[in-house]
């Protein structure tokens, strides 16, 4: 079973609902089991349960939140070997576009990567403009169809790399699913 954890905070209830959206995602793939916590409510150990954690900040001056931050500071601290390894992604919303999310992302992977997390970003865009190089981003609340499948997409994906790379599931491969899609069965 694919164990995924979706960890956020929220002031505004933006990165919450991204962290909806995120859960929804990753829960489109079959044998996944999928926790959403607020970064309030969550555990160590939640986070040691998890084979894939996707994690939510707001933006606050282009870096993660201040209790994100101390929930790895002082929560996590303890767990730092137990963690090694784990996959893992990044989502954020800010005031406004431009407004540093993609940094904040950036910053919450450096943060994981110090646990040892294997964090990834996703290459296939979502719409004409829009991909997620550093994780999903939102300009407030995801409203707009291309914000909403971004956060779709981030979920799924950490869904399919854990599914692969965790439990042997090789059909749950991106580019084998592309493949399959652009070659018919004979």
């Amino acid at each position: 079973m694919n164990k995924i954890l979706v960890l956020f905070d929220s002031r505004s209830g933006h990165t919450a609902r991204m962290a909806e959206l995120v859960a929804e995602g990753a829960s489109s793939i079959a044998d996944t089991d999928v926790r959403v916590r607020s970064v309030d409510q969550a555990t160590a150990d939640d986070v040691v349960w998890c084979d894939g954690l996707a994690v939510g900040s707001p933006t606050n001056m282009g870096l993660l939140s201040w209790k994100m931050k101390r929930f790895w500071d002082e929560t996590m601290v303890q767990q730092w070997s137990k963690v090694d390894g784990k996959i893992a992604c990044a989502f954020s919303s800010s005031g406004g576009w431009g407004g540093g999310a993609e940094l904040a992302c950036q910053s919450l992977l450096t943060v994981l990567m110090n646990f040892g997390f294997l964090v990834f970003g996703v290459t296939d865009y979502v719409s004409r403009d829009l991909t997620l190089h550093y994780g999903a981003i939102a300009a407030k609340e995801p409203r707009d169809e291309e914000t909403r499948a971004a956060c779709l997409k981030l979920g799924r994906r950490l869904a399919e790399w854990t599914a692969v790379y965790l439990h042997s599931r090789l059909n749950e491969h991106p580019q084998q699913k592309m493949s399959e899609r652009l070659m018919p069965e004979a």
